[in-house]
């Protein structure tokens, strides 16, 4: 039996997306934080509210069948669309909606934006 939780991660002012509900599972247990700043505070909020293992993927690779998610800060060329691209819920801290090319593998199922801390909360 799994200790996961499932986060209900809101979109922020400015953002884009309906939201995700992020629930890591025993193989999909990492909340990857791709900010460039060790592990961004969204990371660690997810990671507290469903009790996933938060990773700096910035400095360190992880595979992406591990991530529960990505979090990023993407404000609309690669990264935006390289996480949904490879089935990982992707939550970036900046207001970016699908842009860049990669655009079209990014949905409302798979990707939320401007989200900042007080946006997630356990669902």
């Amino acid at each position: 039996m799994s200790d996961f939780k499932t986060a209900r991660v809101s979109k922020g002012p400015g953002g884009w997306g309906k939201g995700l509900e992020i629930t890591p599972t025993e193989d999909r247990k990492v909340i990857a934080s791709i900010t460039g700043g060790g592990i961004h505070p969204v990371a660690q909020r997810i990671a507290e509210v469903t009790g996933g293992e938060p990773f700096d993927a910035f400095k360190s690779t992880v595979p992406f069948n591990q991530m529960a998610c990505a979090v990023i800060d993407c404000g609309g060329t690669a990264r935006i669309g390289v996480y949904p691209m490879k089935g990982v819920p992707t939550v970036d801290i900046h207001g970016a909606s699908p842009s860049g090319p990669l655009a079209s593998k990014i949905n409302e199922g798979n990707f939320v934006s401007g989200v900042r801390p007080q946006d997630v909360e356990e669902a």
